[in-house]
């Protein structure tokens, strides 16, 4: 996908086990038509902000819900979900945390920065394959996005 294309969901997660399965979800309920994955922290932020390498270009259309792991290779979680929402050009895109932990201070930490929600991922395939479906269902049907000028997202 191009990073001037469209995207509603982003999704922010290393276990392609995982990523699979809440790709395979969301697409099963016609919610992944625009969806970019991304395996890492860096990767999410060079897209976002346009960053990196020469082909990453300033979104024109942020994401209309990011779904962000917490353990992530090259930039963790927390620290993607910190730049993301203390920078004005991004700080209203919806951020969930979908994470398998389900620790007090990870979910402290991910509503002091900012997350929008925070979900613990199933250990059950039928009961993952249900929250996902539902976390998409909410954020990309029933919520209204607010609209944010496409300003200058040259650096973070």
């Amino acid at each position: 996908m191009e990073s001037s294309s469209v995207v509603d969901v982003m999704l922010v997660e290393d276990n392609p086990q995982d990523a699979e399965l809440i790709i395979r979800t969301l697409r099963k309920h016609n919610l992944a038509n625009r969806l970019l994955h991304m395996k890492n922290g860096k990767d999410a932020l060079d897209f976002l902000f346009g960053t990196g390498s020469p082909e990453s270009a300033p979104m024109e259309n942020k994401p209309r819900v990011i779904l962000l792991d917490l353990k992530l290779p090259k930039i963790d979680g927390l620290e993607v979900l910190r730049i993301i929402k203390s920078d004005e050009r991004t700080h209203i895109i919806p951020v969930v945390i979908v994470t398998s932990s389900a620790e007090n201070p990870d979910i402290q930490a991910a509503y002091n920065l900012g997350a929008n929600s925070y979900v613990v991922k199933p250990v059950k395939f039928d009961a993952f394959m249900n929250v996902m479906a539902r976390l998409g269902a909410y954020w990309l049907q029933v919520n209204h996005p607010m609209n944010n000028s496409n300003k200058d997202m040259t650096k973070y």
